[in-house]
């Protein structure tokens, strides 16, 4: 790891959550805010946060240490990423005060310092619009709770130089992340899936079919569940893709054109590709993996459901009463 000097710009708890897991990793981290107290402010709390973290098992014991010291409070924008390698944008998710920020930012950064933003709505190429030598620009997408999350989506615009991919790659992979990388499209991909099911969840309360309560209990417990281990492509492929489209034709007959069958999955299925059951289906996978696939499948779900036995339920709903308080 060479660039180990990194801004971000946006001290809250997105910022803040990113600027932890940088400062963990070792990396030199400063965060700036709209003022200096405002910095210093949210400094206090992230290491107060880290001190809760470590209590409850969740950082390391040394975490506030460390973050101690690889973490300062600027006094401006400008301070902070004057002599930074990489910087994250993390302020508020209204383009005017992004475009705002990053002006300042690319024009008090070193022209080769690599310049990212954690928008999770706006167009890169929007933002970019605002960036000195917008080459070195992308989106660099965390997940909330940051600290937690271990996805990243990184984001190039059509300006964007592919040569600093793998760079941003290796910072985010030091944080122990995961990243993907995915198109300039509205809503990337995050959080088109995440609003596609909130969509049809809504659809199906105000139908009157279930409850919020019951919807979040089929989802967690079902489809949701295989949700850790896979994702949609490899649980169609395990299904198997015919039944896919037996589905889809069924559901078809109230929703034609909602639920209409995807181009990709009628061209698999019409050439008796079917999944893990042919040996291909969109991830092709190999006919002698396919025991350890479902042994790894199996596993999973049970390890899964052992940490939910042992974390025990959400508290989401209100404690059930003592017998003195009954």
């Amino acid at each position: 790891m060479t660039l180990r000097r990194i801004a971000v710009v946006g001290s809250g708890y997105m910022g803040g959550g990113i600027a932890q897991s940088l400062a963990l990793a070792g990396a030199t981290v400063t965060i700036a805010d709209i003022s200096e107290e405002i910095a210093k402010k949210n400094y206090d709390r992230l290491l107060a946060e880290a001190a809760d973290f470590a209590e409850q098992g969740l950082f390391p014991a040394d975490a506030v240490e460390r973050i101690e010291a690889n973490l300062t409070a600027a006094a401006s924008i400008e301070e902070a990423v004057a002599d930074a390698d990489f910087i994250e944008e993390a302020v508020p998710e209204k383009i005017e005060i992004k475009h705002e920020t990053l002006r300042r930012i690319s024009a008090a950064a070193r022209p080769d310092a690599i310049i990212g933003s954690n928008t999770s709505t706006i167009l890169i190429g929007k933002l970019a619009e605002a960036v000195d030598r917008p080459e070195r620009f992308l989106g660099v997408h965390f997940s909330n709770p940051a600290p937690f999350i271990p996805g990243v989506e990184l984001i190039p615009h059509t300006g964007t130089d592919e040569a600093i991919l793998p760079v941003v790659e290796e910072i985010v992979a030091w944080t122990g992340k995961e990243t993907a990388r995915v198109k300039d499209s509205t809503g990337f991909v995050l959080n088109r899936l995440q609003y596609a099911l909130f969509h049809e969840a809504t659809q199906i309360v105000e139908e009157g079919i279930a409850t919020p309560d019951d919807i979040d209990t089929i989802v967690r417990t079902t489809f949701g569940f295989r949700l850790p281990a896979f994702g949609p492509f490899a649980i169609a492929d395990m299904a198997g893709l015919d039944v896919y489209s037996f589905c889809y034709a069924s559901l078809q007959t109230r929703w034609p054109e909602r639920f209409a069958t995807p181009e990709s999955l009628r061209e698999l299925v019409d050439a008796g590709k079917f999944g893990t059951k042919s040996g291909a289906g969109y991830l092709d996978v190999p006919a002698e993996r396919i025991p350890e696939l479902v042994a790894y499948r199996n596993k999973a779900y049970v390890a899964i459901k052992k940490l939910m036995d042992e974390l025990g339920p959400a508290p989401i709903h209100a404690a059930e009463p003592t017998p003195a308080t009954r």
